[in-house]
């Protein structure tokens, strides 16, 4: 049932009309409804209904009208509690109820609706008879005009102010003094171009407050008479509080792990040039436009570089009058805090080069700040790196760009554009504008480096012009480090490489056109460029960088190698010398590799050739097989090329240890011969030796062990110093141990280790400690074999080499098997199996495998 009072009394229960006609009874419904839900006593009712009879009128008089009420509005909408009456008009049945609630949710247009009128305007029109009648009256008027203004300011937003003209001019003549609707009423005058008219209405309250009154407009009103006085341009927006955000991201993709982060407190996002920095921060302000209802400012501090202009013009847009802004940046900072204090405010700040850019727009209020620099000197921010995307999101960005389906093509496109945000946009772009493209056709274009950064381009928008933001804005040194770099072609270089470039990695950091990588084993900084910023910086070589990086590198490796491979007892190294050479090359490994390439393609042949055969002695010795074949192909095409005939051998001795590493005994054979051939020609004593002892060990391997053991017995006799005497006897001693003849074996074996410790090579006679146990085991000598293999796990663990701690640890296992420790056996072999798979040596891991298959549980 519909109980209505705002307005005349009426009451309806569906399409039916309920609402009394004898006065008697239509004021005995006014009573219960004014009283909704409170209990009415006989008495109370009296006096309500005949306030001057002094109550004259019978008990069963009042009950005969609750009588014939019940019969029109239904026998359980009044009932009876303990002697009294109580209306039950129920959840939203009373039009005033509804009201209120609809007040309460915003919901005016729907709350207006309900409003007739005053409350029972016709039952007690001058509001006298019921003090309840005067006192819901008042509470009334009072949330209609909050309605009221409330939906005028939504109208005022939405742009429909000349439609509200009308409506304001009324409300204002029937509330002179109501300065919220003087305000809206000029705030439409001043919209609708009646910029006098809108001072005019502020001057007639003026005069009416002054005069009636003695006071002023409030403080509001007063603002916004000035702003409109000196024509604030931000009064003509008419779409609420200030969303300055640029337009959100089409096709966003990714960064699912950082979207979250971006807002709260300070925040400075950062990364290379082209990352997608803006784009990030932009779409998380977009997604979160609902938490922040007094507005988002938003400045790209690329184009408006003052801080002061900055704050002048937010000032403008929080609603600061032109004249009331300050001159001084210091009183813009401390107004602008003023004005955001308290609101609910999101600040973006773009392409921000600085902390002085930024430091002054800060408040208390939710800032994001981009950045290619991290804008160390902010100490108070959040930092989120932005870097290039994975594989699959590059992929779906791509998609989404250009609306191609996924392919082969298409992740051939992606990697071209190395995951950089941009190349992939633009990429994309591109493939949407040119329909009648194929991906392939795309994909062969930007195959030539020389030729990428031109075809990256979509209209205005370019992969070169990012990069050029940052390059240009660069001081001269800078340029000059950038440029060198773009010689190498390296995944990532430490802190020593730029230093010999001109030391300016951080300032090219802060630019966006290199990437901090991390500290790598040895401590050094390490920095990585993108491919793309690579091709941008090789536009402008400069002359002669490879040439300079190579004397530097060659004889930093060469000092580094020494350690490994010394032979004179007079310069032996400490094992902590050793270890940090092995944790430099470890660390530069791929840097060096990859130079050895870069040498080769700039035509530098001797450095090229020489790096690659100083490498190779630490890429043996850790098996890394694959980089050391790729270092070998081009140093030999090098000294080939440049008719270097010393170059040639010692790179085709290499090549013969790489084959024997991989177990290809008969290409090993093969290089061998051909170096023996050259060294011997070139009558090098030394290198001839080498190529002999190496084509002993295929020998050995091939079971020809008589014409290894007659080739090593030449060595001995030939050999000029005491490396060579103890090398050939370690590789006599295996021969001699494969043909059973033990004692022979151990006694060479334990000579050469002798020698080697003399020496100071470390590594090879724990290699031989190693050889040794194996004799003394199959010796049955088990203390020697076992103080042997103990001694060689030792050395390997004071040189921090896993490897070699491994094939330890496998010949502690056989020492412990034969013991009868068949659990520490096991044990010790499931150690060293994990390294040897970790390090792909499948040999040593498939001789594990067997050892464990044949050991007892």
């Amino acid at each position: 049932m519909d109980f209505r009072i705002m307005g005349p009394l009426e009451v309806a229960d569906g399409d039916r009309d309920l609402t009394p006609t004898t006065p008697k009874l239509r004021d005995l419904l006014a009573m219960f409804l004014l009283n909704a839900g409170r209990p009415l006593t006989v008495e109370r009712l009296r006096r309500l209904l005949w306030p001057r009879e002094g109550g004259d009128r019978s008990d069963s008089l009042i009950r005969g009208y609750v009588g014939r009420l019940r019969q029109l509005l239904g026998k359980d909408v009044i009932g009876t509690v303990s002697g009294s009456y109580v209306l039950a008009v129920g959840d939203g049945g009373l039009d005033v109820d509804r009201f209120r609630l609809l007040v309460d949710k915003g919901a005016y247009e729907e709350a207006l609706e309900l409003w007739r009128g005053e409350v029972l305007e016709d039952v007690d029109p001058e509001g006298e008879r019921w003090s309840e009648t005067r006192r819901l009256r008042e509470e009334l008027g009072e949330l209609r005009l909050l309605a009221l203004e409330r939906r005028l300011q939504a109208d005022l937003d939405a742009g429909r102010h000349r439609e509200l003209l009308a409506e304001l001019r009324r409300l204002t003549r029937q509330h002179p003094t109501w300065q919220r609707f003087r305000g809206q009423y000029m705030l439409a005058l001043y919209r609708s171009g009646r910029r006098v008219d809108a001072l005019a209405a502020y001057a007639v309250l003026r005069d009416q407050l002054d005069g009636g009154h003695a006071i002023e407009p409030d403080p509001e009103l007063q603002l916004l008479y000035h702003r409109m006085l000196y024509d604030d341009a931000s009064l003509h927006v008419s779409a609420g509080p200030p969303v300055l955000l640029p337009p959100d991201v089409a096709g966003f993709t990714g960064r699912a792990a950082l979207l979250d982060r971006v807002i709260g407190g300070q925040v400075v996002v950062h990364g290379q040039a082209g990352a997608g920095k803006s784009a990030l921060a932009v779409h998380a302000a977009w997604r979160g436009r609902e938490n922040f209802p007094d507005g988002i400012l938003y400045a790209d501090l690329r184009e408006t570089t003052a801080p002061a202009a900055v704050l002048e013009d937010f000032l403008r847009w929080l609603g600061c009058p032109a004249q009331a802004i300050p001159a001084s940046l210091e009183q813009r900072e401390r107004l602008f805090r003023t004005y955001a204090a308290g609101r609910g405010l999101l600040v973006l700040l773009d392409n921000a080069a600085a902390e002085a850019q930024v430091r002054p727009l800060l408040t208390s209020c939710p800032t994001v700040v981009t950045s290619r620099s991290s804008l160390g000197g902010l100490t108070g921010a959040r930092r989120l790196s932005v870097g290039v995307l994975d594989d699959g999101e590059a992929l779906d960005l791509l998609a989404r760009c250009s609306g191609r389906a996924s392919s082969d093509a298409m992740r051939s496109l992606a990697r071209f554009c190395g995951g950089l945000p941009i190349a992939l946009r633009i990429a994309g772009s591109r493939l949407a504008a040119r329909p009648e493209w194929t991906v392939d056709y795309l994909v062969r274009l930007l195959e030539d480096e020389h030729e990428r950064l031109d075809r990256l381009h979509a209209g205005d928008q370019t992969v070169r012009s990012v990069l050029a933001i940052g390059f240009d804005g660069l001081p001269e040194p800078a340029r000059l480090t950038l440029r060198g770099l773009g010689a190498l072609s390296a995944p990532d270089f430490a802190d020593w490489v730029t230093e010999q470039l001109g030391g300016q990695a951080e300032t090219l950091v802060d630019a966006g056109l290199l990437e901090t990588y991390g500290v790598d084993v040895a401590g050094q900084v390490r920095y990585r460029m993108h491919d793309l910023t690579r091709l941008f910086a090789r536009e402008q070589p400069v002359p002669g960088v490879l040439a300079r990086l190579a004397a530097v590198v060659l004889d930093r490796v060469r000092a580094s190698r020494f350690s490994l491979v010394s032979g004179d007892p007079a310069t032996a190294v400490a094992t902590r010398d050793i270890r940090e050479s092995v944790e430099w090359l470890a660390a530069e490994r791929a840097f060096l590799v990859s130079l050895v390439a870069d040498l080769h393609a700039a035509g530098l042949d001797d450095a090229c050739w020489r790096l690659a055969h100083l490498l190779g002695p630490f890429l043996e010795r850790h098996r890394y097989l694959d980089d050391w074949r790729s270092v070998t192909g081009p140093a030999l095409e090098s000294a080939r090329r440049s008719a270097d005939d010393e170059g040639e051998a010692l790179i085709l001795l290499d090549l013969g240890d790489l084959h024997l590493a991989e177990r290809e005994w008969e290409r090993a054979y093969e290089r061998l011969e051909l170096a023996l051939d050259m060294v011997r020609r070139q009558g090098r004593a030394r290198d001839v030796n080498h190529a002999v002892r190496r084509l002993a060990r295929v020998h050995l391997e091939l079971g020809r062990l008589d014409e290894a053991e007659r080739a090593l017995r030449a060595c001995l006799k030939e050999a000029g110093n005491e490396r060579d005497t103890a090398d050939a006897e370690r590789v006599l001693g295996a021969v001699l141990r494969r043909a059973g003849r033990l004692d022979e074996a151990g006694g060479l074996l334990a000579a050469a280790v002798g020698r080697l410790a003399e020496l100071g090579d470390r590594h090879r006679q724990a290699d031989t400690l190693l050889d040794l146990s194996a004799v003394r085991l199959a010796q049955a000598a088990r203390p020697a074999a076992r103080a042997a293999a103990e001694q060689a796990r030792g050395i390997a663990v004071r040189l921090g080499d896993r490897l070699l701690d491994a094939h330890a640890l496998l010949a502690l296992a056989r020492v412990n098997r034969a013991e009868g420790a068949t659990g520490r056996a096991r044990e010790l072999a499931g150690a060293a199996l994990e390294v040897f798979e970790a390090t792909g040596d499948r040999q040593a891991a498939a001789n594990t495998r067997a050892f464990l298959a044949q050991a007892p549980r």
